[in-house]
């Protein structure tokens, strides 16, 4: 069952326990992270200031979101070598941690013998599954929210798979 989309505070504002994402691409093309991934590929630098104006919002929610009890887990699978854009994302992971976001990578080939949902998508508290769609460009297309017990036990079987195999941000080494 399909339910109106929620923007991203009205999602983990309505988290009570948990918050956990899934990420399964190598490669996004968000617009919002145009010129700070290009600067990156640029320069090497990457923004790792939790309260830099680019950051800080969402900083602040995950922050406000963990000060209730919530845990936020964010879980990616990629490719190895990784992808460039993976490398970028590895670099300004810091941001995610200090904000007090949980977050592990699992390389992909130790994926193979889990069942997987087609999206990338953030499951809150067990009850509600929010779908992030992507072109095959990797910009971002209208996500989707669903309820439906199949999908939300789908993602939180996922997820923990994922979660159980994967490594901490701390000890996951890019090349």
């Amino acid at each position: 069952m399909s339910q109106k989309l929620l923007d991203f505070a009205e999602l983990l504002d309505s988290a009570r326990h948990t918050a956990y994402h899934l990420e399964m691409r190598d490669s996004y093309a968000v617009a919002a992270e145009a010129d700070a991934f290009a600067r990156w590929k640029e320069t090497g630098e990457a923004d790792t200031d939790p309260d830099s104006p680019y950051w800080r919002p969402w900083t602040d929610l995950v922050r406000r979101t963990v000060a209730r009890g919530v845990a936020v887990r964010r879980a990616r699978i990629v490719s190895e070598p990784v992808s460039d854009y993976i490398r970028y994302e590895h670099a300004g992971t810091v941001v995610n941690v200090a904000a007090g976001e949980d977050v592990r990578w699992l390389p992909r080939r130790q994926a193979s013998a889990i069942a997987l949902p087609g999206n990338d998508f953030w499951l809150i508290d067990a009850k509600l599954v929010r779908w992030n769609h992507f072109t095959g460009s990797g910009a971002s297309a209208p996500g989707e929210i669903s309820t439906d017990p199949a999908a939300i036990r789908l993602c939180r079987d996922a997820f923990a798979a994922v979660w159980r195999r994967a490594i901490p941000h701390d000890e996951y080494k890019i090349d």
